[in-house]
């Protein structure tokens, strides 16, 4: 399996941010107020040409907030959502950011535990989403 992660525009993040998380809403949930600041940037994870993963890094107060993180379901289970962190970790270290934290879905807890990402305060519910809990590491 050959994955190349890279900078995507905004655009390219809907159908798979769509699908995995936004399905049976319209497409224009899909969109964050913040998709299109000067300092947020978007990763692109391909698999032979087709995007199959999408992640968004927002500048925050403390650091940078990651929003809309998706895989493919199909794809799900390759390590695809690991390498798109990797990267995403790389980029904030060039930025010499030191700190990332999500409002992560809780069926997603263990993925970032895996990673080294630690539980802070309870858990809350997004309307329409689910429920969730943030999540931080110092990079």
């Amino acid at each position: 399996m050959s994955i190349l992660i890279k900078e995507i525009p905004t655009e390219q993040t809907y159908p798979i941010r769509h699908q995995e998380l936004r399905q049976g809403f319209p497409i224009e949930t899909c969109h964050f107020d913040e998709d299109d600041d000067s300092n947020t940037f978007h990763l692109g994870a391909f698999e032979n040409g087709n995007l199959v993963g999408v992640v968004t890094l927002v500048k925050s107060e403390k650091g940078y907030q990651l929003r809309g993180m998706a895989v493919l379901s199909s794809e799900q289970g390759k390590g695809i959502g690991a390498l798109l962190m990797q990267k995403a970790e790389e980029k904030l270290h060039e930025k010499q950011v030191n700190y990332l934290w999500m409002n992560a879905r809780v069926k997603a807890i263990p993925f970032y535990k895996k990673l080294g990402y630690s539980t802070k305060g309870d858990s809350f519910t997004i309307k329409t989403v689910g429920e969730h809990i943030v999540m931080e590491k110092k990079l």
